[in-house]
C-alpha cells in the first residue's frame, strides 16, 4: 500500500480487505482507497522470496493481482471448492482439534499470514508489519461474516470459522487485523 496524505492506497481490489484496513486505520483518521476502478493498475508478479518483499513491491508499485489459486478470474467459492478438493485427495491422516463439532472434519492444519509495508513515495521510506494466526482448513464452509478462505478456516480459540466472527472478534485474532494494529501503531509513533 502507498500513502497519499491522510489517503492509504491499499494495492487490492478486494473490498473484503478493503473494509478491514477502513476498520483499523479509521481512528487514525485515515481513509482507504483501493485499485478498484483504476483501468490502469499494473500487474505485479509476486516473485518475492518472502511475503515482505512482496507486500514492498506492490506499495512501491501500488499493483496487486492475487487469489489466483483456481485460475484467474476466480471467485471465493472456486478456490474455496478447489482447496477442498485437493485436500481430500491427501487422504491425511488429520489430528482432530479439540472442539470441533461432530459434523465437521479437520483436512489440514493452516496459517494465514499478512504482510504489509507502508510506501512513503515522498521519501521514499517504508513501514512494515507481519501478522499470522493458526488455525484448521476444515471439510465444509461455515458462516457468512468473511470472505476468502474464512469460511474454511476453524479458529480452536473462539470454536469457530473466521466466517463466523464478528468484525471486532476477527480483527483482533486475524492475520490481518494483528498486522493492521502492528502498522497503526507504526503510524502513531511516526506522527508523534
Amino acid at each position: 500500500m502507498s500513502r497519499e496524505r491522510n489517503v492509504i492506497v491499499v494495492a487490492t481490489k478486494n473490498e473484503g480487505k478493503a473494509r478491514e484496513f477502513a476498520h483499523a486505520l479509521a481512528p487514525l483518521g485515515l481513509a482507504v482507497r483501493t485499485l478498484n476502478g483504476l483501468d490502469r493498475a499494473p500487474e505485479i508478479v509476486e516473485d518475492g522470496a518472502t511475503f515482505a518483499e512482496n507486500a514492498r513491491k506492490k506499495a512501491r508499485v501500488a499493483g496487486v493481482y492475487s487469489a489466483r489459486y483456481a485460475g484467474e478470474g476466480a471467485g471465493d467459492a472456486a478456490n474455496n471448492a478447489k482447496l477442498l478438493r485437493e485436500l481430500a485427495a491427501l487422504k491425511a491422516d488429520v489430528p482432530q482439534p479439540e472442539g470441533l463439532p461432530a459434523d465437521v472434519c479437520a483436512l489440514s492444519r493452516a496459517r494465514f499470514v499478512c504482510a504489509l509495508a507502508l510506501y512513503d513515495p515522498e521519501s521514499g521510506e517504508f513501514a512494515e508489519a507481519l501478522g499470522a494466526v493458526d488455525g484448521w482448513i476444515i471439510d465444509s464452509p461455515r458462516g457468512s461474516n468473511g470472505f476468502g478462505y474464512d469460511p474454511l478456516f476453524w479458529v480452536p480459540e473462539f470454536g469457530r470459522t473466521m466466517a463466523e466472527l464478528s468484525t471486532d472478534e476477527k480483527q483482533s485474532i486475524s492475520h490481518r487485523g494483528r498486522a493492521l494494529a502492528k502498522l497503526a501503531d507504526l503510524l502513531r509513533h511516526k506522527r508523534s
